[in-house]
């Protein structure tokens, strides 16, 4: 938590920044598939969504539970308008831009995109921003790649009421889920993000420590951990 209730009261973020964002989820999220098609029908509310992103962005006046919030929608929704504006496609890596040579994020800092003045990459809001601002590892169970492997998307907006309360949601779903890893007492087949993002989720202990706190089997401390092939194929209902 980052405050008494009384401070979290005391914020200026719009009422309705993330309704039409909230909306848009509801009608086209279902089980962490997307149903891109029929966002593409949508796709001047998502464009009017981030432009209202673009044009509202944190002040000082905001919760850090309301500008946590905001990035991770703004991660979503940005990542969402990149497919939606270039489908069909099959993979968000074919998005890249310079195929001939190894794939290094190029389709994240790629993208550009502005928060009030500032020039923002799908890169810098995960890493710069969310990372680096709010040290929280949840954040890896919330904001979503639109590939099979990423936690999958949730069909509700982050608030800033809610988001601690989200992104324990996130991590236990995430981790539970056998899509995602396979655990058991002994041994666990874990997702790639666990080994990309290791120092996130060992600032306060271990790995296992970490995932004994949201999975329904507990590791034994000395459990043998390995990882999952990543699967970049679109998050897309069939």
């Amino acid at each position: 938590m980052d405050g008494p209730p009384c401070a979290e009261a005391k914020t200026s973020v719009p009422v309705d920044l993330h309704k039409t964002w909230n909306v848009l989820l509801q009608a086209h999220v279902k089980d962490g598939m997307v149903d891109y098609k029929g966002l593409v029908k949508e796709k001047g509310k998502l464009h009017a969504y981030c432009d209202l992103l673009s044009s509202t962005p944190p002040t000082d006046t905001w919760s850090k539970n309301a500008e946590l919030a905001f990035w991770i929608n703004t991660y979503n929704a940005f990542t969402v308008q990149l497919i939606v504006d270039n489908y069909p496609v099959k993979s968000i890596k074919d998005l890249d831009p310079s195929l001939s040579v190894p794939l290094l994020h190029t389709v994240w800092t790629g993208t550009k995109f502005k928060i009030g003045d500032t020039e923002y990459s799908l890169d810098d809001v995960e890493n710069k921003v969310l990372r680096r601002k709010f040290e929280e590892p949840r954040i890896h169970f919330a904001i979503n790649c639109a590939s099979m492997s990423c936690p999958p998307l949730r069909n509700e907006a982050f608030t800033g009421e809610r988001v601690q309360e989200q992104l324990d949601d996130q991590a236990r779903n995430f981790i539970n889920n056998p899509r995602y890893n396979k655990i058991t007492k002994d041994q666990a087949e874990l997702s790639k993000i666990f080994s990309w993002f290791s120092g996130d989720f060992k600032k306060h202990g271990t790995l296992i420590e970490f995932i004994n706190q949201y999975s329904k089997v507990k590791l034994d401390a000395e459990a043998d951990l390995s990882y999952m092939d990543y699967d970049w194929s679109l998050n897309e209902q069939k």
